[in-house]
């Protein structure tokens, strides 16, 4: 045991100790109204005689009381008053109740915060947020409410990060009006019969009505907030619309076909093409390419499967026509037809905000309740000398310079190992490009835990990609990429440079800075996804922390909800249960925590790996390649899993329901999965689980009973 442990487990049995001396001896009948009238004269003699050695035995008492959370905290504050009279019954009970409280307060925190956390940890994180902006507020207002048991307050909020010295400070003004009535109340103690005569509902009322006040002090600082972000700028009296939709990417989308679905007067202004970078020049085209190079692959690999087939030839423009005819056959769902019939006013031009309530666009000026900026994400170019004298390639312009081309590149360079890098260079190799692949990190995919990328490389070396980890790029020659790693320098000659070392919010050039705030940084963002400007609001790309196409949606919900209903109801954006997918072969699919943000987080957790090499599906579809991993907390909750292997990202969704609607390993055991599929892995996943669990008692006594059955 460990001298924190052995700690905490003495300071528990010295509490319980305590706590069960009081009952088991009947000091509680001690401590009651009936036991402080027939004493008050006495008391008041001891007082008389020697009030400093009595006033302390009282503080210490009264400490002791509140701070073991036991009763009769109000009868003593009666007696303060009684015995010691007003203001020296007051200072005494006030500065006892708050001593006590911080005690019970910091008990609770070593005692119960580690297991707390490790237990409901990513539930507390948001908690921990609340209190960190108004956790005054809230201990205030519960303070001040009769409502809410005294010793509750101090154990719940001990398990917070509240500073100790706050929660103190805090209490003390808190507390105080109670403390005053119960004292006042002691001075005149021969005519209580009962504590209900202090208690009485209008008493409880007028407390009740005072804890009110912080909470309508923080509205009212809400509001001073406010007139201090606006200062400066003049409200329209009206508006021509309720909300304006910068950016028609997948957040924009989502966003104004919400607005319009509530019937709520909606403008949604796009500079460039409908349907953003998701549809133009990242998920659509690059998964289209993805799979015409796996085409290729599976070509070459038929023999493995007993078919006899000659090399294939690439008809790499054939394959870049596909690619645009995948776009094509997708974007009538995002166009501006289908959007002006869903009754959103579509505006092809570039916006810009005027004022807090003012877009621009065309010269034309339209004034709104609510703005949301969609306005999505451009490649991250880093400082490399030479590097754009070297006509580089991103995400962004691959497209249109490899549909001008007759081949795949010859040799291919890509600078970053991130999702988009490592997707790239996979399907290139496989369309016959010799790829080289540079990652500053010691791995590629750095925000996965390692054995996942290490399936990922493995999979990129025997498709014929060269990883560079650990190199970085110090500069540009004419037709090469220099790298540098502790060994020296490498030249890397190249056909095509493909820049993928991640992407940035695109917050300049549509009035941001008229309106102060800052482009050189990410958004400042509440959970509500709110700007410095309580009516405008941010998502995707521009919004982060994720640059994923369902988290642009995901949060559009919110900001569509929030921004036409945030004066009736307001919504979090929640990202707990956010899946996302790296579409190599095979595929990566990640959700919840991963090993090394749960570490991070402090939770308590187990592991459970579940190789696809046996699995049966897999191996009549030569898939062996993979693994389910979950993590588990108690009683079989998953806090997060990863999934390695053919179509991973369609098997991930199970695992997001469940943990969306908290099922957790049992029963996902108990569910019936069709033979022979991919799905099995989940529910195998779940039994290695289970038998790693199994009640061994329970089940030497079953051993028994069939024993005897048997006889």
């Amino acid at each position: 045991m460990t001298r924190s442990a052995a700690g905490r487990l003495l300071l528990a049995l010295l509490i319980g100790t305590a706590i069960a001396a009081f009952f088991l001896l009947g000091l509680g009948e001690e401590i009651d109204l009936d036991s402080l009238k027939a004493r008050q004269t006495s008391l008041a003699g001891l007082v008389e005689a020697n009030p400093l050695a009595a006033a302390g035995l009282f503080f210490l008492l009264y400490v002791a009381v509140t701070a073991l959370s036991l009763p009769g905290a109000a009868v003593m504050t009666l007696a303060a008053g009684a015995v010691f009279g007003f203001w020296a019954g007051l200072a005494l009970a006030s500065f006892a109740s708050t001593t006590g409280a911080t005690l019970a307060f910091l008990s609770s925190r070593y005692l119960l915060r580690g297991p707390v956390e490790r237990r409901f940890g990513a539930r507390l994180e948001a908690i921990e947020r609340g209190i960190a902006r108004d956790g005054i507020f809230y201990l205030l207002s519960v303070r001040l409410n009769p409502v809410f048991p005294f010793f509750l307050v101090n154990l719940a909020m001990g398990l917070t990060r509240m500073p100790a010295l706050k929660f103190a400070l805090v209490s003390q003004i808190g507390m105080l009006p109670g403390t005053m009535v119960y004292v006042i109340a002691g001075t005149e103690i021969a005519r209580i019969r009962s504590l209900g005569d202090i208690a009485s509902p209008q008493l409880l009322g007028s407390l009740l009505l005072l804890s009110l006040f912080p909470l309508i002090g923080k509205a009212a600082a809400d509001v001073l907030r406010r007139r201090r972000v606006y200062r400066g700028w003049r409200r329209p009296r009206r508006f021509d619309r309720n909300l304006v939709v910068i950016g028609a990417g997948s957040g924009g989308l989502v966003t104004a076909y919400i607005a319009a679905a509530v019937r709520a007067k909606v403008t949604l202004i796009e500079a460039h093409r409908m349907g953003g970078d998701c549809l133009n020049t990242g998920c659509v085209p690059s998964k289209a390419l993805i799979r015409s190079a796996r085409a290729a692959h599976q070509v070459r690999e038929a023999a493995r499967y007993g078919i006899v087939a000659e090399p294939p030839r690439i008809d790499f423009p054939a394959v870049m026509r596909r690619i645009q005819a995948a776009i094509e056959t997708i974007a009538p769902a995002d166009s501006v037809e289908r959007y002006s019939k869903l009754g959103v006013d579509v505006r092809i031009g570039h916006a810009r905000i005027v004022d807090p309530w003012t877009v621009e666009v065309d010269g034309e000026r339209l004034t709104t309740r609510a703005i949301v900026i969609a306005a999505g994400g451009e490649p991250a170019i880093p400082p490399i000398p030479g590097l754009e004298q070297a006509g580089y390639l991103t995400s962004d312009t691959i497209w249109e310079a490899m549909a001008a081309r007759s081949d795949a590149p010859e040799r291919l360079v890509i600078l970053g190992g991130g999702p988009i890098g490592v997707e790239m260079a996979q399907a290139f190799a496989r369309l016959g490009s010799a790829v080289t692949l540079v990652q500053a990190g010691r791995r590629i995919l750095p925000r996965e835990d390692e054995d996942v990328a290490d399936v990922v490389a493995t999979a990129l070396r025997a498709d014929g990609v060269t990883l560079l980890t650990g190199w970085r790029a110090v500069r540009c020659d004419p037709g090469a990429l220099v790298v540098r790693d502790e060994m020296g320098e490498r030249s890397l000659r190249f056909d095509a440079l493909l820049v993928a070392v991640g992407r940035r919010p695109r917050l300049k050039g549509y009035g941001l800075e008229t309106l102060g705030i800052d482009t050189e940084a990410p958004l400042e963002l509440d959970p509500w996804l709110r700007t410095p400007f309580p009516n405008i609001y941010a998502v995707g790309d521009v919004a982060g922390p994720y640059q994923f196409t369902h988290a642009a949606s995901h949060q559009a919900w919110h900001a569509a909800v929030n921004a036409l209903f945030g004066g009736i109801r307001k919504f979090r954006v929640d990202y707990r249960v956010l899946p996302h997918v790296t579409f190599t072969d095979p595929e990566a699919a990640q959700v919840g925590h991963s090993e090394q943000s749960a570490r991070a987080a402090g939770l308590a957790f187990e592991t459970i790996r579940h190789p696809l090499d046996r699995l049966d599906r897999a191996v009549t579809e030569d898939a062996r390649v993979g693994f389910v991993k979950l993590l588990v907390g108690r009683r079989g909750r998953i806090l997060g899993a990863a999934i390695v292997g053919e179509n991973a990202g369609e098997l991930i969704a199970e695992i997001a329901l469940a943990m969306k609607h908290n099922i957790g390993l049992n029963k996902l055991l108990g569910t019936v999965h069709a033979y022979p599929t991919m799905a099995e892995a989940i529910k195998a996943a779940a039994g290695d689980w289970r038998r790693a669990h199994q009640p061994e008692r329970l089940l030497g006594w079953v051993e028994l009973f069939h024993r005897w059955r048997r006889r």
